[in-house]
């Protein structure tokens, strides 16, 4: 493994490491493209240590594990992918940086979830009994915001997944959210093994979406070029809707004892950056909060944080995230 990885153990406790994740960032549409750099980004080693430079405290990995493996059983990972997500596994961990490893855009598994689930627990197999012996500080999340076809089954699907996980690492954090894009209002009927304490919650927040996703193309059910030009000004009720529901999760939190990352939010670049800094503070301000770890989305394209062409963090978005220590 690159460097020296932090080693220390953490007892095994969801709300320490959670507390270890504090203020990340999301290391997306690099590894989570159908191949990387197809989506204009590429890891580099530099990205790494400008996070870390920088103050956050973690990042998440999004990785697209099902276009590299194979269709039929047994399944096997490319040996070479592995290779490059060791790689970014380790840039992260020789720094210190805890690492959320994740399934990304399994497409698939939400469109045909019986003709899928022998792939996806073969995966995490594979995943699992890779990574066994490395720190605690690399936690696994079994599917990014699972949804369509595969959100009524879930439950039996996320607890299948995890017992997989289990049996290599018996005391590795997960995280895991619910379904429709992890949104707090599937919370409630998520469920997660009661004996199971070792599971970070993860919600993701997108609302308004008129504002985040105004004239993104990948919202298709919707016109969101009708959206440009909306604007988050900070208002009373604009506010109260973000609290609203960020004290439903906390609830949910509290009387289910789960510790709650918010694993992505973000508005996207062609919203006015004035409002775009707006929203990000106070997110970012009312998951701190209430006790949330968070991971902005992203540090580079299309909701960036970083200029990867001037090396430069963007200081609006950068002191939202991470404000100036007084």
């Amino acid at each position: 493994m690159a460097g020296e990885p932090n080693t220390a153990k953490t007892s095994h406790d969801a709300f320490a490491v959670n507390k270890l994740l504090g203020r990340g960032v999301n290391l997306g549409n690099a590894l989570d493209a159908p191949q990387e750099g197809a989506w204009g980004f590429t890891l580099e080693e530099e990205y790494f240590q400008a996070v870390k430079d920088a103050g956050f405290d973690s990042v998440r990995l999004p990785v697209r594990w099902s276009a590299h493996a194979m269709n039929e059983p047994p399944y096997t990972i490319d040996p070479n992918f592995f290779n490059r997500v060791d790689w970014a596994v380790n840039c992260a961990l020789s720094r210190n940086l805890p690492v959320i490893l994740n399934i990304h855009h399994y497409n698939e598994l939400n469109s045909d979830p019986a003709g899928q689930k022998e792939k996806y627990f073969a995966l995490w197999e594979q995943i699992a009994g890779h990574y066994k012996d490395y720190p605690d500080i690399l936690l696994f999340e079994p599917l990014n915001e699972p949804m369509g076809k595969l959100a009524a089954t879930w439950n039996p699907l996320l607890k299948q997944a995890i017992s997989v996980i289990r049996k290599s690492n018996p005391d590795r954090t997960i995280i895991a959210g619910p379904t429709w894009a992890n949104t707090i209002a599937n919370l409630k009927p998520l469920e997660l093994p009661k004996d199971d304490r070792n599971i970070i919650v993860s919600i993701h927040y997108y609302d308004p979406l008129p504002f985040t996703h105004q004239g993104a193309s990948w919202v298709t059910d919707r016109d969101s070029n009708a959206w440009m030009g909306t604007k988050w000004t900070g208002s009373d009720s604009e506010k109260k809707a973000t609290t609203r529901m960020f004290d439903i999760a906390a609830a949910w939190a509290r009387e289910n004892n789960r510790p709650i990352n918010l694993g992505e939010f973000g508005a996207y670049s062609k919203a006015d950056m004035e409002s775009r800094a707006r929203y990000t503070r106070f997110i970012a301000d009312a998951a701190i909060e209430r006790g949330f770890s968070f991971h902005y989305w992203q540090f580079d394209s299309d909701f960036a944080v970083y200029d990867v062409e001037k090396k430069t963090w963007i200081k609006p978005l950068f002191d939202a995230l991470l404000p100036p220590k007084e």
